[in-house]
């Protein structure tokens, strides 16, 4: 079973792809993952793509895809499947990754749109901020440390929060979103695969319910 999973930043769909990869032993393939993975190996189209990165360059398609297709191709054959997270991100791609699996004799069984409501997304990734000394991630309207700032797993009194988790650069990352997935949306809806479930309950039960989805598609 090889499935897609769709969903704006904040969604939750690296926690449930962790929880996916334990009920199923599929393996979760980020994007972001496999560009950092194919550098590293210095593989032929790694060096492209560092070369892209290194300069602060957007990486094209054609390598962002040929990156992604030399991962499949070394999939490990002792995993029932895989879960590609941040890819496709345009019709193209997605068309160019139908006819990758179909001459190796594989294809996409579901596509999982994780949906959430952008004024809750902006709660979540614009409210959130981390201990500086471990980690702990803290939520200005979700999640408040017990005692005012003190952390409760290590007493820490230093926090901190990302540049870019900003109400309004988190709005215009949405907008992104929202652009280059409603095309995919419309593409997978069309060849029947397309799935949805309500990102905006609590985690045991989005899990419950991408549950039933794989096992109904098998």
């Amino acid at each position: 079973m090889n499935i897609i999973l769709l969903g704006p930043p904040g969604s939750g769909k690296g926690t449930q792809s962790k929880y996916l990869e334990d009920n199923f032993g599929l393996k979760q393939l980020s994007s972001g993952d496999m560009l950092r993975a194919a550098v590293t190996n210095g593989t032929e189209v790694g060096k492209l793509a560092k070369s892209y990165m290194e300069s602060g360059q957007l990486v094209p398609d054609e390598v962002v895809m040929g990156v992604v297709f030399e991962t499949l191709e070394n999939f490990p054959a002792d995993k029932p499947g895989f879960i590609l997270d941040g890819f496709p991100r345009t019709n193209q791609q997605a068309e160019e990754l139908d006819v990758f699996l179909t001459k190796h004799g594989k294809n996409i069984g579901a596509v999982i749109l994780v949906d959430v409501p952008d004024d809750l997304l902006v709660k979540r990734i614009a409210g959130r901020f981390t201990c500086g000394s471990c980690g702990e991630v803290y939520n200005d309207f979700f999640r408040l440390p017990k005692a005012e700032n003190t952390c409760d797993r290590c007493g820490g009194t230093a926090f901190k929060r990302r540049s870019d988790d900003k109400p309004e650069t988190v709005k215009e990352r949405l907008e992104v979103y929202h652009t280059q997935t409603k095309p995919l949306v419309d593409f997978y809806k069309a060849q029947g695969k397309l799935k949805t479930v309500n990102g905006d309950a609590p985690i045991e039960t989005v899990t419950r319910q991408m549950n039933d989805i794989l096992g109904a598609a098998g």
